[in-house]
């Protein structure tokens, strides 16, 4: 019997590593892997800031804007307006003083003549204020003339006593001058003389005092006299400012013409002030026009406008320049040079044309409403492949409803953006696409 051995039969196999043979794999080594992608990034990066738009530009569809073409020509100085009429003359019907209306005599449109009576108030209070107060002038004119008198007598007392003063001197002195030469010769004693002498020499004197009081008194007499005069004048024309102011109760028409929104009612409390119409000027009219601030230095008293009316031109002269500028506007008022048409309406509004200046050859664009945004100072120029545009600062002149002047800054040829710039007026540059 035989024995195996089995750590002969358990023996590790022999593997085939002995005929196998290493094989080395070919690729890029890792520093150039990095060099590549870096290049790449580069590259990338050029290709983003050449064609990608810049911070500063837009791009938007060329439908929607309005290219327009510089272009030389004979630009008219003119202004298009958009006229109203209104009446040449207006006069304001105010109350001068409150009351409670009692009578209404005419109604509201129709024509009034100057001094016509309108309506009639009443107010008890200032009907018993004036009475008052034409009692108080009259105490004081009384009052001043019963001065007037006495002053009056004063003076006559004054000349009756210089009369008498004078009358009693002149006997004095016949008795002096007769008892003179009797006393030379003795028949007349000594105190007889000296008492004769006495009394003309006192007579004589108080003539004299009486004369200068006389003078005197004449002198402020006079003076108080005057003034007697001045205030009772003054008093007068004060009554009657009282009178007058009663009469205001009585509305009455101040100038003749169309008598306009007056709308009071009987029984109607007014006050003193309140407006209560107006009256126009009858069948005299006037156009007055709202005026852009940008024609304020353009603008003056004296120049020329053309209207059209019912297919017939009319010529008109600026008259009025009101300087106030209100939300951007100002006002000018046009009076007709010759006859005003007949069938003109209150408040009818009216195409006119205001020549501001001679016509003359110019560089022009088109008129647009990209003016507004920029004010004349920079434009979009497009390329000449019509694909960009790009801003550029421009010197613009004068306006008319078509065309714009250049001055500088412009090509004849080159082509702008004249429509609105809503949306991209901070940038600097814009892609048109569509193009």
């Amino acid at each position: 019997m035989s024995v195996l051995n089995l750590r002969e039969r358990t023996a590790r196999p022999q593997s085939g590593g002995g005929m196998d043979r290493v094989v080395e794999r070919k690729g890029l080594g890792l520093r150039l892997k990095i060099a590549i992608g870096v290049a790449a990034v580069i590259l990338l990066a050029i290709l983003f800031y050449l064609f990608a738009p810049s911070a500063n530009s837009q791009t938007i569809e060329a439908s929607r804007v309005t290219v327009s073409a510089a272009q030389r020509g004979r630009f008219d100085d003119f202004l298009p307006l958009r006229a109203r009429v209104v009446p040449s003359l207006t006069v304001y019907l105010d109350a001068v003083e409150g009351g409670r209306v009692e009578r209404v005599l005419v109604e509201d449109g129709a024509v009034v003549q100057q001094g016509q009576l309108l309506a009639v108030l009443s107010n008890p209070e200032l009907q018993l204020n004036v009475l008052a107060r034409q009692t108080e002038v009259a105490e004081q004119i009384n009052n001043m003339r019963s001065q007037e008198l006495s002053l009056n007598q004063t003076r006559l007392a004054n000349e009756r006593a210089v009369i008498e003063a004078d009358l009693a001197t002149q006997t004095a002195r016949r008795q002096y001058q007769m008892q003179q030469p009797l006393a030379e010769r003795g028949f007349v004693s000594r105190r007889a003389i000296d008492d004769s002498r006495d009394a003309y020499e006192s007579n004589r004197r108080r003539s004299d005092v009486l004369r200068r009081q006389q003078a005197i008194d004449e002198r402020l007499q006079s003076s108080q006299l005057a003034q007697l005069r001045e205030s009772a004048t003054s008093l007068n024309q004060s009554l009657d400012i009282a009178r007058s102011s009663l009469d205001s109760l009585n509305l009455r028409a101040p100038v003749g013409g169309q008598l306009t929104a007056f709308e009071i009612q009987i029984g109607q409390s007014l006050q003193r002030g309140e407006r209560l119409g107006q009256i126009d000027s009858a069948g005299r009219n006037k156009l007055q026009a709202d005026v852009d601030e940008f024609y304020l230095g353009r603008v003056s008293v004296g120049q020329i406008a053309t209207a059209d009316v019912a297919g017939h031109p009319y010529r008109l002269r600026i008259s009025k320049i009101y300087p106030q500028v209100r939300n951007g506007v100002f006002q000018v008022d046009l009076q007709f040079l010759g006859q005003e048409p007949a069938d003109l309406q209150r408040g009818q509004t009216v195409q006119i044309r205001l020549t501001l200046g001679d016509p003359t050859p110019a560089l022009m664009i088109p008129n647009g409403a990209f003016y507004d945004e920029t004010g004349g100072n920079w434009i979009f120029v497009v390329a000449p492949d019509g694909r960009s545009a790009v801003r550029r600062n421009v010197r613009l002149g004068r306006r008319n409803a078509d065309f714009i002047e250049v001055l500088s800054g412009l090509d004849p040829g080159e082509r702008v953006i004249t429509s609105p710039y809503t949306g991209f007026a901070e940038r600097d540059r814009l892609s048109l696409s569509g193009q």
